[in-house]
């Protein structure tokens, strides 16, 4: 930390180029579907082509005679076998976190039991109902086709529907019901409002859709009796997912190796272990031989967890001058057949006012199974909903009751001398500076020359519209993060973390922080993730938390280490401990003319005999459990361009301005932004999972039918980073690569809507595609006709 202490910061903060890419595009990544052994099988899966039917019966007998297939399982065989379902505890896990509750106010959240495979129902189109195990892929896909499923159809739920149950246990389908808020002081500020405006939001589903479909590859050592899995991980990583795999095959988490070394996206995808990770692991022991699976890309989209899919009712009070005095809100999240995660309904309950100075407000958080893909976390995880919602309504205000938006924004933003701020939900917001990121994003955009581009596009033929959006988020996720640190006498300096990549440059950027801490050159650092072997505990990466934790206890133990390392080097220089100071980056001693780095003295101690609690030379580890929030926090600005004929539009401008806290590398946090700056564009113009009301399938099978943001789709982002430290972690960390997205949403579809005026335009659906803009301009045209 004396680099940190005295501001010479050597590599914390510079944008150095990723180490690991070389690596990674020149094709020696090694993701799951890379690794083989000798002897493997492949496995494949029969799957439910109903929303919700009952199991009669599986012949499995003609697949099974088929040409090189060695078995076919199903859920009979996983519960003879005594197979558990997934334990996924979808309830968040810090101090911090909304406290979501049943009906009743209880904390026994039931999820519904997401067993391997189903006995006595399918409960969503694409559900695994068998798995063919042979020895290749295509004998293991042919037999699929031989398994035949006696189902009896049953009535599907959609969001909302009280019947049929999906669980006995949760006969309305309403598995949380809690109440957030002042209820009084917010009726109290509505009745004494000049102005309300209401509405209603369908935030849509969609899907992380990484680009690496999940993948994995089993054996079992027979005689060690241990599992062993190379996956496609991120999330929580392969610690999380270690225990809950453990807990499914019934064996101690010891007896079960995760294995992810590179991964393909996540995105919330892989923050939960999927049911064909414990099947496989179960069928190599009970074949004996390693089996692989793959899914395909029609797979990943039929089965992969989704995102999304709030339903919210918001309204807002307003005095005649335009401060907010209060807020309604009702949030009904999908969280489909299982509860794989409430965290996107809690974290979104904790952030319904947003950057904003609101007095009361009241929420309503509920979630509902449905026949439906289960939902999980997806970036940004519950914010982007509420903040649409927010932004949208407030767009909207301005727009019906004569104000300025910027100016309407500008009055309630909340201000840095109110920081630490607790907003109405009790959520404590850490630091902050929204109105000069708002202004930032302003000028950066050029906001106030849109008037000459907007008669520029006239007459063209073009509508254009600008949209701005203000966004607070939260990183929280799971509180403990261990961190090991060794220096070898071969002048190596080995980092075991427990957090898990998925493409963010965790190589890169730890590096950069242990190279300041301990005063070591950055070439000489290696960072260890992703192997439980080595990894023994850690929260991964989910909720942005990645780097605040991973520095926080990197930082602590880096202290240790100097401070080992000083009893070593009176040691080796045969002084007394108290004498050791290290500064600069060398041990020294005031009487000895000689100094030693960290790499030198590594290599010196093995020549000394060190006593017992330093036998083991310089190595430490430290665990940590960081249960406090931070809050990144910015402004996204969007310009399109319609063509009101055919309903298309185009961003012709975008510009973010986020708050990251510290930037440990800036060229790293810039490309995180531009993807959440793609990624919620694509939610906003194109990305949405279609099921059929009358048969619900699932009309998204392949990126035919899928629209996701190419290049052509966008501009040159204008991004800026904000630096606003928090008091909550030593480097005053907060998260990046979350926030452009919860931005995005809200900024896109204000410009489209500012873009429609003329034709009186109040809404537009999510996500806008052609479609759905061209019908809104017609509705609008008919409904003002009729005045």
């Amino acid at each position: 930390m004396d680099a940190l202490a005295k501001g010479t910061l050597k590599t914390i903060g510079k944008p150095l180029p990723r180490k690991e890419d070389i690596r990674l595009i020149t094709g020696r990544g090694r993701y799951a579907d890379d690794f083989s052994m000798s002897g493997q099988l492949y496995a494949a899966m029969v799957r439910s082509p109903y929303p919700h039917a009952r199991i009669l019966g599986i012949d499995t007998a003609r697949a099974r005679g088929m040409p090189g297939v060695v078995a076919v399982f199903t859920g009979n065989d996983c519960r003879r076998d005594g197979l558990g379902p997934i334990p996924h505890a979808p309830l968040p896990s810090t101090r911090y976190d909304m406290k979501l509750t049943a009906r009743d106010g209880s904390r026994d959240v039931f999820p519904g039991r997401h067993e391997l495979l189903p006995v006595e129902k399918a409960r969503y189109v694409g559900e695994g109902i068998a798995i063919v195990i042979a020895q290749s892929r295509e004998q293991a896909l042919e037999a699929v086709e031989a398994v035949d499923v006696a189902y009896e159809e049953l009535p599907f739920v959609r969001a909302g529907d009280r019947s049929p149950a999906i669980w006995d246990e949760v006969p309305d389908n309403v598995l949380v019901d809690t109440m957030f808020g002042d209820a009084q002081a917010t009726d109290r500020a509505f009745s004494a409002a000049d102005h309300v405006v209401r509405m209603e939001f369908h935030v849509t589903r969609a899907s992380p859709m990484p680009m690496e479909p999940r993948a994995g590859l089993a054996y079992h050592d027979h005689g060690a009796s241990r599992y062993t899995l190379h996956l496609t991980s991120g999330g929580p990583g392969v610690v999380k997912q270690r225990q809950q795999l453990a807990a499914v095959l019934g064996v101690e988490p010891e007896r079960v190796r995760l294995m992810a070394q590179d991964t393909g996206g996540s995105f919330g995808a892989r923050n939960r272990p999927y049911v064909e990770f414990g099947l496989i692991l179960w069928a190599a022991r009970r074949l004996g031989q390693p089996i692989k699976y793959t899914a395909t890309r029609a797979e990943e989209m039929l089965s992969g967890y989704q995102g999304r899919d709030l339903h919210t009712s918001v309204e807002l009070a307003l005095r005649s001058d335009g401060r907010f005095l209060a807020m309604r809100a009702s949030n009904l999240s999908n969280v489909g057949a299982y509860c794989v995660s409430l965290s996107p309904l809690g974290k979104g309950a904790a952030l319904i006012t947003g950057s904003y100075d609101i007095p009361a407000a009241t929420l309503r958080a509920r979630a509902v199974f449905t026949n439906t893909v289960p939902t999980n976390t997806m970036r940004s995880s519950g914010r982007p909903e509420v903040n649409f919602a927010l932004e949208r309504l407030i767009d909207t205000a301005a727009r019906e009751l004569g104000f300025d938006r910027i100016e309407l924004r500008r009055k309630n933003l909340i201000r840095p001398q109110a920081m630490p701020y607790t907003n109405a939900v009790g959520t404590t917001y850490d630091s902050g500076r929204y109105e000069e990121a708002m202004d930032l994003a302003l000028r950066v955009s050029d906001w106030s020359g849109a008037g000459a581009r907007r008669r520029a596009a006239a007459a063209r033929g073009r509508h254009l519209g600008v949209g701005v959006a203000n966004y607070v988020e939260s990183s929280t996720g799971a509180p403990k993060e261990r961190a090991a640190i060794t220096v070898t006498p071969q002048g190596r300096v080995e980092v075991v973390i427990g957090t898990q990549p998925s493409g963010q440059g965790h190589e890169t950027s730890f590096s950069q922080v242990i190279a300041d801490l301990l005063a070591v050159p950055l070439e000489a650092v290696d960072i260890v993730m992703g192997d439980t072997e080595v990894v023994s505990e850690g929260g991964g990466s989910h909720s942005g938390r990645s780097m605040r934790h991973a520095a926080t206890v990197m930082s602590m133990a880096a202290n240790d280490l100097i401070a080992k390392g000083r009893r070593i080097a009176a040691i080796v220089l045969d002084v007394a401990a108290e004498e050791i100071e290290f500064r600069d980056g060398r041990f020294a001693a005031p009487r000895t003319n000689r100094t030693l780095d960290l790499l030198e003295l590594a290599k010196e101690a093995p020549r000394y005999s060190l006593p017992g609690d330093l036998k083991d030379g310089l190595t430490v580890r430290k665990d940590n459990e960081m249960h406090v929030p931070v809050f990144p926090n910015g402004c996204a600005v969007c310009e399109v361009e319609v063509d009101a004929d055919t309903g298309a539009v185009e961003i012709t401008r975008y510009a973010s301005v986020d708050d990251v806290g510290r930037a440990i590398n800036p060229l790293i946090v810039d490309g995180q932004s531009h993807g959440s700056i793609a990624h919620g564009v694509g939610e906003a113009l194109m990305e949405r999972f279609y099921d059929d009301p009358d048969s619900g399938q699932p009309l998204i099978g392949s990126f035919q039918d899928y629209g996701m943001p190419r290049a052509e789709d966008l501009p040159s982002l204008q991004t800026e980073i904000m630096q606003v430290l928090s008091p909550t972690n030593p480097l005053g960390i907060k998260s990046a690569g979350e926030g452009p997205t919860t931005a995005a949403p809200a900024a896109v579809i204000n410009a489209i809507v500012d873009a429609l005026q003329p034709f009186h335009v109040r809404d537009i659906e999510l996500p806008a595609t052609p479609l759905a803009v061209w019908q809104a301009i017609q509705a609008a045209k008919a409904q003002h006709a009729k005045r």
